[in-house]
């Protein structure tokens, strides 16, 4: 054997050692690093205080290098607190009334459909038309969460949260009048209680705006019948005609002598 042959020999040699060395560290590596990961999966599942700590560490450091990358604060779970739906998973009558509404009021479908689901949701639970519901909100908010009166009347359907606080206490206290769905459920609640007082819809609407012991309720009742009319109709499939909105005389202020008796404070909502 020549010198020449010798010497390739010994680099192939040496070369196959290395490829041979290199093969048995990487498999014992992969082989450390499953067993590692195997180990810690156990260890997660035996120790679930330990896996959620890992799991608010890990999305603490994603949170991180995402506002790093964007600037931007994210939170994961707030499309969880937004009162939206999309109105096309809406039944078809709910989908016309929502689909008028936002183009009547200027207000997305999307927070109006959430609005009209939970109407008929609570008009069925507490047996009340639920496009009565909606006529009112219509009317007294024009579909603003945040509006309150000059007399405190809050939110969506302008419940006064100081006499009706203890309605609010099963959502958290009285914060929640500017919460859509709570602040029509409330509304609801109270706009039952004022028709069974009254003993109908149109004698209820006027104990509602805080008129029960006025002869007039500067037509308030009147607007709210007729946008509920309106809205029978378009939940029924028929072409209604847009009529833009506009604000409703407040009745004039009781003279003191004139003044609601006592027990019928309670029932009422507002003087707006």
């Amino acid at each position: 054997m020549t010198a020449t042959n010798r010497l390739a020999k010994g680099i192939r040699t040496v070369a196959n050692d290395i490829a041979q060395g290199f093969f048995e560290i990487s498999h014992n590596g992969f082989a450390l690093l499953g067993l590692a990961v195997m180990f810690a999966i156990i260890t997660l599942t035996v120790r679930p205080e330990l896996r959620k700590e890992t799991e608010v560490r890990l999305m603490g450091w994603l949170q991180d290098r995402h506002i790093q990358a964007t600037g931007l604060e994210v939170e994961a779970d707030a499309v969880e607190r937004a009162t939206a739906s999309n109105p096309q998973d809406l039944p078809k009558q709910q989908a016309a009334v929502a689909y008028w509404l936002s183009k009547k009021y200027n207000v997305a479908p999307e927070p109006l459909s959430a609005l009209v689901a939970e109407a008929y949701e609570t008009g069925q639970r507490s047996k009340l038309d639920p496009t009565l519901i909606l006529a009112v909100m219509a009317v007294e908010s024009g579909f603003n969460p945040f509006a309150q009166s000059h007399v405190g009347a809050q939110g969506l359907m302008q419940v006064m949260t100081k006499v009706h606080s203890d309605k609010y206490e099963g959502f958290g206290g009285k914060m929640a009048a500017f919460d859509p769905v709570s602040n029509l459920r409330v509304g609801a609640k109270v706009l039952k209680e004022c028709i069974a007082r009254a003993g109908s819809i149109e004698g209820g609407l006027k104990f509602y705006v805080g008129a029960a012991n006025m002869e007039a309720d500067g037509g308030y009742a009147a607007k709210v019948l007729a946008e509920h009319a309106r809205l029978l109709s378009v939940a029924a499939g028929k072409p209604v005609p847009m009529i833009a909105p506009t604000p409703v005389k407040a009745p004039a202020t009781p003279a003191p002598d004139a003044a609601p008796a006592v027990e019928n404070v309670a029932s009422l909502i507002h003087s707006s």
